[in-house]
């Protein structure tokens, strides 16, 4: 089987998580810089069989656009355009960030810690991929 990979599109950092091979278990993967996700995404699926991509919707909690569904949209059309035998699926990531902090609280990480944005875009796309594969099994 192939892996599924999770984006937590940011407009300077991205995080990325993916699942195990049998679609079981997410995990964080890395925190890269936008602007060079594009590139990074085709070399991790030239070393992993990727089936799909799940990438965060932005919305607002009352479920209307976010100002960061403009970038998202532009990245998932040229996605689409130059990679289109791997296909990305928007999926709602409202709460993600706010579940990630909490999971870091929850987790002990120290303040210090839960400063990291990356490592919350880390934790933001794992959350994203954990709900997607929920979702699948409902």
């Amino acid at each position: 089987m192939a892996r599924i990979l999770s984006i937590d599109y940011g407009k300077k950092r991205t995080g990325l998580a993916v699942t195990d091979p049998l679609q079981l278990i997410a995990g964080g993967l890395a925190t890269v810089s936008t602007s060079e996700l594009f590139d990074y995404l085709k070399a991790y699926i030239d070393r992993e069989p990727v089936e799909c991509i799940v990438i965060g919707e932005p919305r607002q909690p009352n479920g209307q656009p976010s100002e960061n569904l403009v970038r998202v949209m532009q990245f998932v059309a040229r996605w689409r355009k130059a990679m289109p035998a791997v296909p990305i699926e928007l999926y709602d990531e409202r709460f993600t960030s706010v579940l990630a902090h909490q999971a870091m609280l929850d987790g002990g990480l120290r303040k210090k810690a839960r400063q990291n944005k990356a490592l919350v875009d880390e934790i933001s796309a794992t959350i994203l991929l954990e709900d997607y594969m929920r979702s699948r099994k409902l």
